[in-house]
C-alpha cells in the first residue's frame, strides 16, 4: 500500500503471501507514475535495496529509507522525517480493525480488494 497519511491511501495491490514486499512496492510506485516535484517517500528497511531506491529516484521520489545494519556502504537519511512513518502504520492499524480484512474471510481476491476499498473510504471520511 502506498499511503499518503494516517487516513488516506494513494494505491494498493494484493500480492501472494509468500512474496517479498520490495518487488511489489516497485510495481506500485510505477503505477503511481512520475511526480512533478520531488516527493518524500518514507519506507521501512524492506525497501532498502538498490533497485527500489533507484526506481523511487527515477520517479522523482526522495527515498527516506534507513539502511540495514549489515550494509557495507550505508547512506544518510533524515531521521526526524522518518518518524512520520508511524502515520502509515496507523492506517494499517485502522484497516486491521475491520475483522473481515484481519481474518480474510473473502476467498476471492476481487472481493477482498473491494472490501479494502470500502474500508479505505470509510476510514478517510470518518
Amino acid at each position: 500500500m502506498l499511503a499518503v497519511g494516517a487516513r488516506n491511501a494513494a494505491a494498493f495491490s494484493l500480492s501472494p503471501g509468500q512474496c517479498h514486499d520490495a518487488p511489489q512496492g516497485r510495481l506500485l510506485l510505477e503505477t503511481v507514475g512520475k511526480q512533478e516535484h520531488l516527493t518524500p517517500l518514507i519506507a521501512d528497511r524492506a525497501y532498502e535495496d538498490d533497485q527500489a531506491r533507484c526506481t523511487a529516484q527515477m520517479l522523482k521520489f526522495e527515498p527516506i529509507i534507513p539502511p540495514k545494519s549489515n550494509r557495507r556502504n550505508p547512506w544518510q537519511y533524515d531521521k526526524e522525517f522518518y518518524k512520520l512513518r508511524n502515520e502509515v502504520e496507523r492506517l494499517f492499524r485502522l484497516l486491521q480493525g475491520f475483522r473481515r480484512i484481519f481474518c480474510r474471510f473473502d476467498k476471492l481476491d476481487i472481493m477482498y480488494a473491494a472490501f479494502i476499498h470500502l474500508a479505505l473510504v470509510y476510514v478517510a471520511v470518518k
